[in-house]
């Protein structure tokens, strides 16, 4: 039987299994939409307000680099039945897991103060509500949910609210986008070597290879195992062939996910706010505009539900991986799952972090710009932890013989080239 005969008999004649698929679908799944967070949204509406389709080739360009660390970071929390900042604790001095804690610390923080903000700017322009009352609400309400909720109770929720960004998709075609230069722009990387272009390129790498989303990869992992019934390291430990396929297949949906949305979201704001000469975006109902030839005035209420449905799942992730980091270096108990009065010091963080990104609402920098800012930060900060993520799944003393194959490992190291040429490369630029 061919292969298009077997996706056919998949999709057409078991649609039980095509339900089991999407069912099954778990750590990945959240990953990829938590990807799509509102700084990664601001940054997709800047690049395409900016550069209109010029930089939609970045969409296929980072695609390996994306999925590989998230493989590689899901293979490690599966095999080796820790979260990332425990086997680091494990294998590598102590400065190296504090140096990578500190990392993650500054960029969560950023992100988590830009995404609260990019959520009470959207939701100032649909009520008219000054935004520095609905931010400390969405922080209080990500608080209570998450200590007194179970994550995965909240992501089911949320994470179908995820789906309006699919309008991104239905704009595109209906602002009726010049598709010859669409395809050549997709195919053929055109590459400014200015500042800005420059900036953008490092944004887009941040906001879909962030540092949060390995650790927060690598905890799923091993809650997803806990889940299971495995309650101690050792009876983690392993993975067999059936888990990393499912694993794989989990990882590669919600990076795809993620790229779709991606590149329709540069597809939609080039066909319509650089067409129309608006390519300084710096507020949300700008950005909004993007949605017009689909929701007319309902443009503003689509791109508000998009930012808060992401941010209730994008918030949450960079304060848990913040949580599972601090909790495995320091050797504490905490997990999502585990009651408050069980896990006092691991929720003590995850409200700490949202509280420091609160905080950064002080400054009063422009919402769209914290976001973008947000993006570059990830992606500055970004390649020492991909070469770490790199490291340990490529060492069999962490990995036994599950380490990754040459494939994940080499694109490990481009990722890191890469984004670290690309953060050097800003400084020079013109």
């Amino acid at each position: 039987m061919s292969a298009i005969n077997r996706v056919k008999d998949t999709l057409i004649g078991h649609p039980r299994r095509v339900r089991r698929f999407f069912a099954g679908l778990g750590p990945g799944l959240i990953t990829g939409a938590a990807d799509d967070d509102p700084s990664g949204i601001s940054t997709y509406s800047v690049t395409g307000a900016a550069f209109g389709y010029h930089q939609l080739w970045t969409v296929i360009f980072s695609f390996p680099m994306m999925a590989a660390v998230q493989l590689m970071s899901a293979r490690v929390g599966m095999v080796s039945g820790m979260g990332l900042a425990g086997v680091i604790r494990k294998r590598y001095p102590k400065w190296v897991l504090l140096s990578s804690c500190a990392l993650l610390a500054v960029a969560n923080t950023v992100n988590i103060g830009a995404d609260l903000g990019g959520m009470a700017a959207a939701m100032e322009m649909m009520t008219g509500v000054p935004s520095f009352i609905w931010n400390p609400l969405f922080a209080g309400l990500i608080v209570v949910l998450m200590i007194w909720s179970r994550y995965r109770y909240i992501a089911r929720v949320f994470k179908w609210l995820t789906l309006v960004l699919f309008a991104y998709v239905i704009s595109a075609f209906l602002a009726h986008p010049h598709w010859g230069d669409v395809l050549f722009s997709t195919l053929i990387p055109q590459i400014d070597f200015t500042r800005q272009y420059l900036a953008t390129f490092v944004a887009i790498l941040g906001t879909t290879i962030s540092p949060y989303l390995f650790f927060w990869q690598a905890a799923q992992e091993v809650e997803e195992e806990r889940a299971k019934g495995r309650r101690t390291i050792k009876s983690r430990k392993g993975a067999t062939d059936n888990e990393i396929r499912h694993c794989h297949a989990d990882v590669l949906t919600g990076m795809a996910f993620a790229g779709i949305v991606m590149y329709f979201i540069i597809l939609t704001t080039g066909a319509t706010l650089y067409i129309s000469g608006e390519r300084n975006i710096e507020t949300a109902r700008q950005a909004a505009e993007a949605l017009r030839p689909l929701a007319g005035s309902a443009a503003y209420l689509l791109f508000t539900i998009g930012i808060v449905g992401t941010g209730m799942l994008g918030v949450p992730v960079l304060a848990g991986s913040a949580a599972y980091a601090v909790a495995e270096a320091l050797h504490w108990r905490g997990s999502l799952d585990d009651r408050p009065r069980l896990a006092r010091k691991f929720y003590g963080v995850l409200a700490a972090a949202v509280l420091l990104g609160l905080s950064l609402e002080f400054f009063r920098v422009n919402a769209v710009r914290m976001l973008f800012l947000a993006a570059v930060v990830n992606g500055v900060l970004a390649p020492p932890l991909v070469a770490i993520v790199t490291m340990l799944s490529s060492d069999r003393s962490v990995m036994g013989d599950r380490v990754s194959p040459p494939i994940l490992k080499w694109l490990g190291w481009v990722t890191v080239g890469v984004m670290g040429l690309g953060s050097i490369a800003i400084i020079f630029a013109g």
